[in-house]
């Protein structure tokens, strides 16, 4: 670096254009030397450094330079592809702790009612269980700070609960029927964050794996699920990846590799660049290699579930229900800049083993390209298959039996599950759940009921406890005192919707997930179709 005396302006302007640039060589933007590529970026890095001079040299007013930069470069990655992103420093930690399986902080689970902190559950573990946190327990200050009813949202309560492991932070807690504060020191650990969000048998023979999203720890988790529902007799099994948005693409190739066999193809990708073009097959003995498999997939399950759900369909050996997937067939790069950003950049497509590539078209732009699901809803694709429309061109065939399959947006599934419109336009359910005053209704509960509750058996529970009139009319009370109209006739109609999910979260605070997925999934109507199903898989799993 020159020894000369330059502002902090022009220092930082050469050292971000400079990454850049070895961001673009990184990528193989300037391996051709004859098609000018190079004259481009170039040509590109001194008009921007020329215009980047003159609004800070000359514009009327004060600006923020880096704020600029950064702003030029995710509007300039607009132009590529929805997913080809810059994630600032500050904002990289959160952005990665969802995928890598575990952060550093305090330990619970959490939500933000009526502008208070809320302990939905310590988790299992953690620190802040460790202490004796409970479910129900409201966080009012933080070092000695009040943060009740100041606007707190969820990026406040990550910066101020999270850490470095083995620093501490002193949190003030209200909880019900203690008068007084109560004051708590937490030794901030290192905790995990599950992907596998439940696993249960659904009866002597069918087991069920619910799969949230594939983060570093998801085949382990998967993996072990997997393992203990075999030592429970499990014979058939129903992999839920609805509304899973993917992540890490080994996970899922490892995923699938529990269920293939025979050198099967499960996926492989192509790029601009040779060395960006790969494949993945099966290559281990798998713990279910034979028996049949049902996937839940619909418009959120995108990425690394559309991997798996398309490796299983395409080798006929699962059959996919539910609605078309999202449809995200590119693979993104992280590339670590020198300032602690990050770029995640586009470097190849990615393939189903009959050739598909799932990939939605995004030439109209991110707008455009966000709202597909929307358009999708008002187009009646999610109410009737006969609403989707493929390309001829796109046709594919699966390689054992020769099923025809479409390429060019989502996995279409086997058996199409409609969107159930029982709920829809109902203004006092939507009322209710902007008030979040079910999740508040069942803390409530849980915390007056809790001798009781953790006495019963998860089974006589399920079976036995019954959502009164008067559990409804409380719930309701405080919706009303949250300020929305809650019209009771109206409600009626979804009555056993709400019913069903009050004591799903009831289960939650007593037994976790566990207890709260064989409730909840009674409403899911994309698995209870699928229970009907398995002769079909049956037919597909022997061959």
């Amino acid at each position: 670096m020159s020894k000369t005396k330059n502002s902090s302006f022009q220092i930082r302007l050469p050292i971000l254009l400079t990454i850049a640039v070895a961001a673009g060589i990184l990528i193989g933007a300037t391996m051709a030397d004859g098609d000018g590529t190079k004259n481009d970026i170039i040509s590109g890095y001194l008009k921007f450094k020329e215009i980047l001079t003159y609004v800070q040299r000359d514009y009327v007013d004060k600006v923020d330079t880096d704020d600029l930069v950064e702003t030029a470069i995710s509007r300039m990655l607009e132009k590529l592809d929805p997913h080809s992103v810059y994630i600032p420093s500050k904002e990289l930690e959160l952005a990665k702790s969802q995928l890598e399986g575990e952060f550093e902080g305090i330990g619970i689970e959490f939500n933000i009612i009526k502008d208070t902190i809320y302990v939905v559950a310590p988790l299992s573990g953690g620190p802040s269980e460790e202490v004796g946190l409970q479910s129900g327990d409201k966080i009012v200050e933080v070092d000695g700070e009040v943060v009740a009813g100041t606007g707190i949202d969820n990026r406040d309560v990550f910066d101020l609960l999270r850490g470095k492991k083995g620093t501490e932070v002193k949190v003030g807690i209200k909880r019900k029927g203690v008068s007084s504060l109560m004051d708590f020191t937490i030794i901030r650990d290192k905790i995990p964050q599950e992907s596998v969000d439940a696993s249960y048998m659904v009866d002597g023979e069918v087991g069920y794996i619910k799969v949230s999203r594939f983060a570093a720890s998801t085949y382990d988790e998967f993996h072990q699920a997997l393992s203990e529902l075999k030592s429970q007799g499990m014979k058939k099994l129903i992999l839920d990846l609805q509304d899973n948005p993917g992540g890490y693409m080994d996970r899922a190739i490892n995923m699938a590799d529990e269920f293939l066999r025979d050198n099967a193809m499960i996926v492989y990708t192509e790029g601009k660049q040779p060395r960006y073009n790969s494949e993945a097959r099966a290559y281990r003995d798998g713990l279910f290699e034979r028996q049949p498999i049902i996937v839940l997939i619909n418009e959120g399950s995108a990425s690394a579930s559309e991997i798996v759900a398309g490796a299983l369909q395409d080798n006929d050996r699962a059959l996919i229900v539910g609605r078309r997937s999202f449809g995200k067939g590119l693979v993104q790069m992280p590339i670590p800049l020198d300032d602690g950003s990050e770029l995640r950049l586009t470097i190849s497509r990615y393939y189903t083993p009959s050739g598909r590539s799932i990939q939605k078209p995004y030439e109209e732009g991110a707008e455009e390209y966000s709202q597909d699901v929307r358009h999708r809803f008002e187009h009646g694709e999610l109410f009737s298959a006969d609403s989707i429309h493929f390309d001829d061109s796109l046709k594919y065939e699966t390689i054992n039996k020769g099923r025809l399959v479409y390429g060019g947006g989502g996995i279409m599934p086997d058996f199409f599950v409609p969107l159930d419109t029982s709920n829809i336009g109902n203004k006092s359910l939507g009322k209710l759940y902007n008030t979040n005053a079910v999740r508040e209704y069942t803390l409530l509960y849980y915390e007056d009921h809790k001798g009781k509750l953790e006495a019963m058996s998860l089974q006589d529970y399920i079976s036995d406890f019954e959502v009164s009139d008067k559990m409804m009319n409380d719930l309701y009370d405080i919706a009303r005192k949250a300020g929305e109209e809650i019209d009771s006739e109206d409600m009626a109609e979804v009555e056993d919707l709400v019913k069903n999910r009050v004591k799903g979260l009831i289960a939650r605070s007593v037994w976790g997930n566990d207890g709260a997925f064989p409730i909840f999934n009674r409403q899911n109507q994309i698995l209870q179709e699928a229970l009907k199903l398995f002769d079909e898989a049956e037919r597909l799993a022997t061959r």
